[in-house]
């Protein structure tokens, strides 16, 4: 059966995910259209193919357990000099992200970490020192929020672009709209939340 890439995560909705994938684009970032804007909860990790269902399975365990919580982003922040990345900075919503991460890895796909978990979105990765200074700089009053009611299980193509394979919603958020923006600002282009 082989391996493939993997990884979880939290989607940013619209209107956020694709202005941010815009101007991640904008950066120079040649990855930017390839994946989809997000909070990691596990990187992208090789396995088994054969262990895809008990993941799947324990994926859905986290979920029915889970409950909605609010993720606001605001600012942004760099983990220059280790790793040349921009992030937008999660103001609210990261104890809970943290606590999702540690379950998603509890499970059949058990993944060390290279680095402490630090919840993030990247909006630049890789490019010019120029670039990422321009990144922090033009998203450092950047602001959206959103409710979060699940989580996303990701697969890597041969093309390095990186698809939905599955959504796991929380159990407890039935009634709630996923994702439904509640406030945006910053300078990117005004639009209308998506219903």
């Amino acid at each position: 059966m082989g391996t493939r890439m993997i990884g979880v995560s939290i989607a940013v909705p619209e209107p956020y995910g694709s202005l941010l994938q815009q101007r991640r684009a904008g950066f120079g970032d040649p990855a930017a259209h390839a994946i989809p804007t997000h909070v990691t909860l596990l990187p992208p990790t090789e396995v088994d193919a054969a262990v895809l269902d008990a993941f799947g399975a324990h994926l859905a365990e986290v979920a029915r357990t889970g409950r909605p919580f609010r993720l606001r982003l605001a600012g942004a922040g760099t983990f220059r000099p280790l790793s040349p990345v921009v992030y937008v900075t999660l103001a609210e919503g990261g104890p809970e992200c943290a606590a999702l991460q540690e379950r998603v890895r509890s499970g059949p796909v058990a993944r060390e970490l290279q680095f402490p978990y630090h919840p993030h979105v990247t909006v630049a990765h890789g490019v010019p020192e120029e670039a990422l200074d321009r990144a922090q700089r033009e998203l450092a009053g950047y602001t959206a929020s959103w409710t979060v009611t699940g989580f996303r299980l990701y697969e890597q193509g041969d093309d390095g672009v990186w698809r939905t394979l599955r959504d796991y919603p929380f159990a407890h958020a039935s009634g709630l709209t996923p994702g439904v923006p509640q406030q945006q600002s910053g300078g990117l282009d005004a639009a209308e939340p998506v219903r």
